[in-house]
């Protein structure tokens, strides 16, 4: 199959959930209705303000978040990395707290700006620790990244125990769809746009990919093709956070997946990768409003469940290809 009909099929079965997202629910809103011309104003208030926002919030989210753990994969040189498992979530979460306390009234964007320079501080920390500790096998890699993870977290919640945000921060700690509304999801597009500079820079993240000698000696700024990656996957991590909380293993299993079936080369599978995001996580979205029904799971939850079962999978099919 061609890369081109691929993403055809891949994008119409993207399509295709998306519509069905949009009439699960507990609100009285359904297919038959808009075809038989029946649709009221208050089905049309929930449509458009409340529908339709969740699955693109849905969409967008899972995209961005599932080339940012391909760009963490290639840029780390290690399959089991991702923004979850490397501390980069937890310090976006961390910079949320620490701006809310101390500025309190501050925008949106400037608490995800905020978070955004915490995000990086920690990616570079996880960074800087691998090439230290010079890690000879894969796995150590991510159980370091999990670690650094861990400490970012427990400084979190002390300073939102003190601070009395223990509740703010939960919400940035577990993904959650539910409160998307029209106007407070429009930040995950800046996500999308993000992904489409990976796009546009993936043969050099491909080259980078290879390891600093390699790609120096092919003509490659490394250090700066790093930097750069490193910036769009923590801006990534801070407009999730940001907008509607963490949604963990989306980039870890969406890019070891990918990368089985289509191989390495970041050009060709960037918009692969971005497209089976969307579809995971809107997909997990879907099936948390169904399950228990007309209550929901957060996505977050559901995602968390699937992901670890996906991931257990790939560690007993095979090992890291990169020590």
């Amino acid at each position: 199959m061609t890369d081109r009909r691929l993403l055809s099929l891949g994008l119409l079965g993207l399509a295709a959930l998306f519509v069905v997202s949009l009439f699960v629910g507990a609100g009285d809103l359904s297919l038959a209705t808009i075809l038989n011309g029946q649709l009221d104003g208050d089905a049309l208030r929930l449509l458009l303000v409340s529908r339709v926002p969740r699955s693109a919030a849905a969409l967008l989210a899972g995209a961005s978040l599932a080339v940012a753990g391909l760009l963490m994969q290639m840029l780390s040189s290690n399959r089991f990395v991702e923004p979850s498992t490397v501390g980069t979530t937890e310090a976006a979460g961390l910079g949320m707290v620490v701006v809310t306390l101390l500025l309190p009234g501050a925008p949106v964007f400037a608490k995800m700006l905020a978070a955004a320079g915490f995000a990086l501080a920690g990616t570079f920390v996880f960074i800087a620790l691998i090439r230290r500790l010079r890690l000879k096998s894969g796995l150590m890699v991510p159980l370091v990244g999990l670690i650094l993870a861990g400490i970012i977290q427990a400084m979190a919640h002390f300073i939102a125990y003190r601070a009395d945000l223990l509740q703010s921060l939960g919400a940035w700690s577990s993904g959650d769809f539910s409160m998307v509304l029209k106007g407070r999801y429009e930040l995950l597009w800046i996500g999308l746009a993000l992904g489409a500079v990976a796009l546009f820079a993936a043969d050099r993240f491909t080259l980078a990919g290879l390891g600093r000698d390699v790609s120096v000696n092919l003509g490659l700024a490394y250090e700066r093709v790093v930097a750069f990656g490193l910036v769009i996957v923590s801006l990534i991590a801070a407009v999730t956070v940001a907008t509607i909380g963490a949604i963990p293993f989306v980039g870890l299993v969406v890019p070891n997946l990918v990368t089985m079936a289509m191989g390495d080369n970041g050009r060709r599978i960037v918009p692969v990768v971005a497209i089976s995001g969307a579809g995971l996580v809107l997909g997990c979205d879907v099936l948390g409003r169904i399950l228990r029904y007309p209550y929901e799971i957060p996505v977050g939850v559901i995602m968390g469940v699937a992901g670890s079962v996906i991931f257990l999978a790939l560690l007993a099919r095979r090992r890291p290809a990169h020590g």
